[in-house]
């Protein structure tokens, strides 16, 4: 009671009568709380969605912990100031820490709905190129929020900030030395941003087929990638900033390409005709591309011809790609026993055969 008196001169010491009081009205505030504040939320997050305004709707449940927390605390205070008959939220000792405890709680609020949104940007717009911008600044606006709440409650304080972002200025060079790879990958996680080369669920691969796999998430120093063979895969966002990258999600057709290889002693009469009746197989095909078939002598050899068939389907799914060329390949094969042409069965095989 002596130190307390130091601290509050004026308080009064309470009787067990207040002690009761006190509680009482502790718990009359959390029954209030826990019964009557968050199931009103609850109705109002459930009339906005019905509404249709699930921004506000989500806003607000991600605001209730924090409503819910700094109405405790007031009632916990509000109960002390009676206890001790002293108005805690107006005494000079303590009403820069019951400010700050509010201060802190309104942008505990805002934190968690960044954080909210950053686990699923897709319900903050209804464009999915935002996908990789939103969870990337986002996580830079909570970084903001708890640097700008921790000067705002030091300001509360007089705390000397002039002092203290020049200290920050001078050490700032000197870490920035230090952790020179860290910032590159955070500038690479900028480009990525900006440039937006790909988003969250597309599948990428690098030029030197060294990282292959689906964007799962964008962070501020990493990318992190679903490979076939290596599961989960954390790049350094430096790395892909400063790699060509192919966006196979993007393509709107794929190539087919495939070597026959012919026996010389085949004429050119009917090789040609066969040529023609592979061209016009594939360009009968309802899922092949019509301007690009190439089909071909592209190599002359010793006793054989090598014949490029090139084609390209007009889908982005690997299944249909691949059934689309098994059906070409049949009607290749069709075609050659029309036309009775002599394959070479590899050239490796030829090659041997023609060394003995």
């Amino acid at each position: 009671m002596e130190s307390l008196k130091w601290f509050l001169p004026k308080f009064t010491v309470p009787t067990w009568l207040d002690v009761v009081i006190a509680i009482a009205l502790c718990l009359v505030g959390w029954l209030i709380q826990r019964f009557v504040i968050q199931k009103i939320i609850k109705h109002i997050v459930l009339f906005l969605k019905n509404r249709h305004r699930h921004f506000q709707a989500n806003v607000l449940a991600q605001f209730s912990k924090a409503i819910g927390y700094a109405f405790l605390t007031a009632v916990i205070v509000l109960s002390l100031s009676y206890l001790i008959d002293v108005p805690l939220f107006t005494h000079p000792s303590t009403k820069n820490f019951a400010l700050s405890i509010m201060v802190f709680f309104a942008f505990k609020g805002v934190y968690d709905v960044l954080h909210f949104y950053t686990k699923q940007p897709f319900q903050l717009s209804d464009e999915e190129d935002q996908n990789v911008l939103l969870p990337f600044f986002l996580r830079i606006g909570k970084v903001l929020i708890m640097i700008f709440a921790m000067f705002t409650i030091a300001s509360f304080w007089n705390f000397n900030l002039n002092g203290f972002l020049t200290g920050i200025g001078l050490t700032g060079v000197a870490i920035a030395f230090g952790i020179r790879d860290t910032l590159g990958h955070l500038f690479g996680g900028m480009s990525v941003a900006l440039d937006n080369p790909f988003q969250i669920g597309d599948w990428i691969a690098t030029e030197d087929q060294k990282i292959e796999g689906t964007i799962e998430d964008i962070n501020l120093r990493s990318t992190l990638i679903q490979t076939g063979d290596k599961g989960l895969v954390y790049v350094p966002n430096a790395y892909l900033v400063n790699r060509p990258i192919y966006n196979l999600s993007r393509r709107e057709k794929r190539k087919c390409e495939q070597f026959l290889y012919v026996a010389i002693d085949n004429s050119e009469e009917t090789l040609r005709s066969a040529l023609t009746a592979i061209h016009k197989e594939i360009y009968l095909h309802d899922q092949t591309e019509k301007e690009m078939i190439h089909v071909y002598i592209d190599e002359l050899h010793h006793d054989y011809y090598r014949v490029l068939v090139r084609f390209f389907v007009a889908t982005n799914d690997t299944a249909v790609m691949l059934e689309v060329r098994q059906d070409i390949l049949f009607a290749i094969r069709q075609i050659m026993d029309d036309f009775a042409m002599t394959l070479v069965s590899s050239v490796e095989d030829e090659q041997s055969r023609y060394k003995k």
